[in-house]
């Protein structure tokens, strides 16, 4: 879900583009003095780029505005423009300008954040309270109207519109992206969805099953079954387990799935403790089967694990998991601020949940639309992801496959060993998505060997990984550096 609390990692560094650098023909004054249905523009400021502005250190406008009457905006315009154009997603419920393709101006793009429409913390649903207008804005309006609206600032700005136009997302972003490609297929030409928050009614009703076997009394979130001792504890048991089952004893699960794990082995547990860790791991279901999935093994332990987002971000605070599913059933889906979590059965689950999935849900695996018109999409997702699980991911994906048999040709899921939530964790977390989406976009170079990378010390990566279109994955090949992408091939089936 991703709030302001998480890492997003998207390295925003492309080639030169192939279309001519494209100058302002409109001055500041001229921009802040448009007239454009239904949109006010507040601001626009340039700067000369002799300073850093928000990390930006190019000469540019800035301008922010309103569309709608809710909807805010900043697009940046380069003064050198490459002719492109990258919209970037926000995080959590978002409630304030977020754009994690921000720093894409750099490199010459036209860039664009929005608040989806409403001003409030990254996991305050309040806003949504018998306002269906404002949830249809955060749920898929705000980010395609603010695309057409910079795109037709841009045409009076530059004298033309964009040659190509991108999104990247993670987490809510990730929904965002998934969004454009299945109600808005002509609003982008590539599109990146990083573990996307696509099935609200699902992860909603995960996040209170959880909170539900977590927290001991529901009177006191101040204490929870589990402590940061007892996950470092069960993530140590599962590593000397699993760690070795992928070939490689290195820290890395590299697939989570592919491991056999026994939590009855695991010693020092309540029966509490463990039906909590259980709840985790198996998801949630009811009557009718299965709600939605559970989280893998391999995020129990650190900062960006179970800590953050299932337990508690300190200690004495409410987890993150708790805060969003709470929101989300009190004013996205009962409108009662005073709904009680702990005596929710699911029975009703789908029922309850039907409006505000078809407000916000971006399931739909038929992608027609966006692949008839060459449009490519790349999901990617972390298998040690513990603010939504990667399983649910891959299961949407293969619904994708299982419609259209070739669905490669426009689709791809890339699977992350070791990675958190949109970012960090014990393995790769770093990949070059954009210039991937662009090489596929504009080079008709589909993406079958992606190089990830986890930070180090400078400018030297502290290991490389390749990352293969799911299903296939990569095994160490026995020799080599185990820290290098060049030791590593395709596993055999």
């Amino acid at each position: 879900m991703r709030a302001s609390f998480g890492l997003i990692v998207i390295v925003l560094f492309v080639t030169a583009s192939t279309w001519a650098d494209s100058s302002p023909i409109l001055t500041a004054s001229e921009v802040l003095a448009l007239k454009l249905p239904d949109v006010r523009i507040e601001a626009a400021v340039h700067h000369d780029g002799s300073e850093s502005s928000g990390g930006v250190r190019v000469a540019h406008l800035d301008v922010k505005g309103v569309i709608g009457g809710s909807i805010r905006f900043e697009l940046l315009l380069p003064d050198e423009w490459n002719g492109r154009f990258a919209m970037g997603g926000g995080g959590g419920l978002v409630g304030s300008i977020q754009n994690v393709a921000r720093g894409s101006i750099n490199n010459g793009f036209a860039t664009v954040g929005t608040d989806t429409g409403h001003q409030a913390g990254g996991t305050d649903g309040s806003w949504a309270l018998d306002n269906l207008e404002a949830l249809v804005n955060f749920g898929h309006v705000a980010v395609h109207r603010t695309a057409e609206v910079s795109k037709a600032i841009m045409r009076e700005h530059y004298g033309k519109g964009p040659s190509k136009s991108y999104f990247l997302g993670c987490s809510r972003g990730g929904g965002q992206a998934l969004m454009e490609a299945q109600r808005y297929p002509r609003d982008f030409d590539g599109i990146v969805a990083g573990a996307p928050a696509f099935d609200w009614p699902g992860v909603a009703a995960l996040f209170v099953h959880i909170a539900q076997t977590m927290y001991p009394d529901p009177n006191n979130l101040t204490k929870t079954w589990l402590t940061p001792e007892d996950l470092d504890h069960i993530y140590a048991e599962i590593m000397t387990q699993v760690d070795e089952q992928d070939g490689l004893k290195d820290g890395i699960i590299d697939d989570p799935m592919a491991v056999t794990f026994d939590l009855s082995k695991v010693s020092g547990l309540t029966d509490a403790q463990r039906a909590a860790v259980q709840a985790v791991y198996d998801g949630v279901s009811n009557a009718d089967g299965k709600v939605y999935p559970g989280f893998p093994i391999g995020a129990e332990a650190g900062r960006g694990g179970w800590f953050t987002w299932l337990v508690g971000p300190t200690p004495g605070t409410v987890s993150l998991s708790y805060a969003f599913g709470t929101n989300i059933f009190k004013y996205f889906v009962f409108n009662d601020p005073d709904w009680d979590y702990s005596t929710y059965d699911f029975s009703n689950w789908q029922a309850d949940t039907r409006l505000a999935g078809s407000v916000l849900s971006s399931k739909d695996p038929n992608l027609d639309a966006f692949a008839s018109r060459g449009g490519k999409l790349i999901l990617w997702h972390g298998w040690a992801d513990a603010a939504l699980p990667a399983q649910a991911t891959v299961a949407y994906y293969e619904e994708i496959l299982q419609r259209d048999a070739k669905a490669m040709d426009y689709a791809r899921l890339f699977m992350v060993p070791g990675c958190y939530h949109c970012g960090g964790g014990p393995g790769i977390s770093q990949v070059n998505w954009l210039k991937v989406i662009i090489d596929w976009v504009e080079g008709g170079t589909a993406p079958d060997r992606v190089i990830a990378s986890k930070p180090g010390r400078g400018d030297s990566p502290a290991m490389t990984r390749p990352l293969l279109p799911y299903p296939q994955r990569a095994e160490y090949k026995g020799t080599g550096d185990k820290h290098n992408a060049s030791s590593f091939i395709l596993r055999k089936q």
